[in-house]
């Protein structure tokens, strides 16, 4: 029966393995545009928007499964076709030990309530960190950049999503009404 309930749950579910998918579930693949056997054996690596947020990504996960053994973001991932879509990944590892060795993974397609801007690699980060409450200088110490720099991204993202201030550009990145 819990088979069962993995294989059709309403979510997309995974077991990575070393960020090779061992185990997906019908939701997974199908939110990929993908079959079962093209997810199994996958590296998660073709799921993402690019090497550039698999590598910068992965950093971060593994910081974060290494001190608490859980992780949660909401990025810009692939399908199949080339299309990029938001989707909320919510991840454990099973073995803390070496946090990338086995976890189960949860993905949710954000595509109804945040459509996708073409951003490249550096404002993706910004953004992302930007939803994330962080000040610009924050952001600038963390991707080891001037809090100008930021600013700069910020006022770009401002332009490419209409928004007037940084709290409606908020809103539009995390999908929320206005």
């Amino acid at each position: 029966m819990s088979d069962l309930a993995f294989q059709h749950a309403p979510i997309g579910i995974c077991l990575l393995e070393n960020r090779i998918v061992r185990s997906p579930n019908d939701a997974f693949a199908a939110m990929f545009g993908k079959t079962i056997d093209e997810c199994r054996g996958a590296s998660i690596a073709d799921f993402y928007a690019s090497l550039e947020d698999y590598e910068s990504i992965g950093a971060k996960v593994r910081e974060a499964l290494e001190a608490q053994g859980t992780y949660t973001d909401e990025r810009i991932m692939r399908r199949k076709d080339g299309t990029l879509f938001w989707c909320r990944v919510r991840g454990k590892s099973l073995t803390p030990e070496n946090p990338f060795h086995c976890g189960v993974w949860t993905f949710a397609d954000l595509s109804d309530e945040r459509p996708v801007v073409s951003l490249t690699q550096r404002e993706r980060e910004i953004a992302i960190l930007t939803c994330r409450g962080m000040t610009s200088k924050e952001i600038g110490l963390d991707l080891k950049i001037s809090y100008r720099t930021v600013e700069e991204y910020r006022a770009r993202l401002l332009k490419k999503f209409g928004a007037r201030k940084l709290a409606e550009l908020v809103a539009k990145l995390s999908g929320m009404p206005l």
